[in-house]
């Protein structure tokens, strides 16, 4: 009988219960195909960022303007469904000097490393914000505060994601 059989119970199997049929098996291959969603806010906050706009929504009954924007307030829980346009410009909230990329491969000797830093956007409730990737500043000039502003890609080459934004540099 096997440890795990003896400290949490059961019945123990071996490859001859399964191969005489003892227990019953299926195989299969799913061929699964299926679509996401990204829902009413962030369609819209995706598709305002493709114009080169950051939205927000407004909550009516404590103010607050949160961003990305939801559809109902997790603190008041009443819907919500006034949009507001924010700045493209904000503070460093937190940020991190990454020596890793995405995929978790090391950033190669001499190459910059990734700059990834939570921006509150301006216009937005405070502590409201994204995270992005920092550009054209070194990461030693990088302070909680600073000033932060946009960098678009260009409008032909705008998908509608978060990626619509290069970066944010400091302003």
């Amino acid at each position: 009988m096997s440890e795990v059989v003896k400290v949490f119970g059961g019945t123990a199997l071996s490859e001859k219960d399964i191969s005489s049929g003892k227990i019953f098996l299926t195989k299969d291959s799913l061929d699964c195909a299926y679509a996401w969603d990204t829902g009413v806010a962030i369609n819209r906050y995706l598709a305002e960022l493709k114009k080169g706009n950051i939205i927000a929504t407004r909550c009516r009954k404590c103010k607050r303007i949160v961003l990305p924007p939801r559809l109902f307030c997790e603190l008041c829980f009443i819907p919500v469904n006034d949009w507001v346009y924010v700045h493209d410009s904000g503070v460093i909230n937190t940020f991190s000097i990454c020596h890793v990329h995405w995929d978790a491969s090391r950033v190669k000797a001499g190459e910059d490393p990734h700059l990834p830093a939570v921006i509150e956007i301006d216009g937005a409730s405070p502590g409201m914000g994204i995270m992005h990737l920092l550009g054209e500043v070194k990461p030693a000039k990088i302070k909680i505060g600073m000033k932060v502003k946009a960098v678009w890609r260009p409008e032909a080459e705008r998908t509608g994601s978060i990626t619509d934004i290069k970066y944010f540099k400091p302003i």
